[in-house]
């Protein structure tokens, strides 16, 4: 299994030039922090368009965080696996319990990255949302509610890589997905990085600040 990209920068300039035709109209890069602030600054800067951020957590199976629920955004726009609580009888008070845990962390985020800013408005935009992949698709659905909720007028999710059956699912509602590679044997996003290191609060601050 080899990799694909260097690193998310490398990933972000080649998933910018799949989107030059983007390039000059009035658009918005909101990245996924943390992971895909890197590659949305390199969309952003070929594109000549603003970068800012839409924080989004995933709502984890209690025991077993790593398993997705669903997702939050930062506007309070949530999505649900509802076949997996069946399946896994968690109860709703389970689920408001970490949900309460990740609006804490979004607000820390919000805090940290924008200085507890809002977004900036959408309505009437172009907003290309990116992550530096996509494995179950969950958190980029809420990302895409929460986009629709704010009135972006059309939006793009564009990834590096992404697994082949969540690509299918974040599908419906919106206008455009774009994914350079899905592989057959996805398993996890870092796999197809040759450096995958966890980006840092400190990054991902620098670079919301570069100049474009």
């Amino acid at each position: 299994m080899a990799a694909i990209f260097k690193n998310r920068t490398e990933a972000g300039r080649a998933l910018a030039k799949a989107l030059l035709k983007y390039k000059g109209q009035n658009g918005l890069v909101l990245a996924l922090p943390r992971g895909g602030v890197p590659v949305g600054y390199a969309i952003a800067k070929a594109l000549a368009m603003p970068l800012d951020i839409l924080i989004v957590r995933k709502i984890g199976l209690p025991g077993h965080e790593e398993f997705g629920l669903g997702a939050m955004a930062e506007t309070g726009a949530k999505v649900f696996d509802q076949k997996s609580i069946s399946d896994f009888e968690v109860a709703q008070a389970e689920i408001d319990r970490v949900v309460a845990k990740e609006s804490a962390e979004l607000a820390r985020r919000k805090l940290i990255y924008r200085g507890g800013r809002d977004l900036p408005n959408l309505s009437g935009r172009l907003v290309i949302l990116t992550d530096d992949g996509l494995a179950t698709g969950v958190t980029v659905r809420a990302a895409v509610a929460a986009a629709k909720e704010l009135g972006a007028a059309k939006i793009v999710v564009a990834v590096p890589v992404c697994a082949r059956v969540p690509a299918k699912l974040i599908g419906p509602g919106i206008d455009e997905f774009v994914c350079l590679k899905s592989p057959v044997n996805f398993l996890a996003v870092g796999n197809w990085y040759e450096d995958f290191g966890e980006v840092s609060d400190a990054e991902v601050q620098q670079l919301l600040t570069g100049d474009f």
